[in-house]
């Protein structure tokens, strides 16, 4: 059986081994997933992330991160557009997540991109997810 939306089963997979406090989660390798977890791994959400060969395909491994008294460093994450409903933002309208503590994860025509570097560069595009 196909998965009709890889993108949330890696956030959930993400989301449930951040709240069991595993110290890692494995998951099935794509571009737009090791992408996303290059722009976790940069905003400080996850200590970092490699890339195997499984016996199909390849697989992707993300390494948790937790504070000395093992405080998650991902308080929550949520799924925005979705196969149903695809949201989009414009270059003036990008969403802030908690008031810029958070960050929005876009898919635009430069790649992905957190909601602040789209800004920056003024493109708007397919907003993924929120990880604050």
């Amino acid at each position: 059986m196909t998965m009709t939306d890889p993108v949330a089963d890696m956030l959930t997979r993400l989301r449930n081994a951040n709240s069991a406090h595993h110290d890692t989660v494995s998951m099935p390798h794509s571009k737009l997933k090791g992408h996303i977890a290059e722009i976790l791994e940069s905003e400080g959400y996850i200590s970092g992330f490699e890339i195997t060969d499984a016996r199909v395909g390849k697989t992707l491994t993300l390494k948790l991160k937790f504070g000395p008294n093992r405080e998650r460093s991902i308080a929550g994450i949520k799924r925005v557009s979705k196969p149903g409903l695809r949201v989009y933002a414009k270059s003036t309208e990008i969403p802030k997540v908690l008031g810029g503590l958070g960050v929005a994860i876009l898919s635009t025509s430069s790649g992905l991109l957190t909601d602040r570097q789209a800004e920056k560069k003024g493109v708007g595009g397919e907003v993924l997810a929120y990880v604050w």
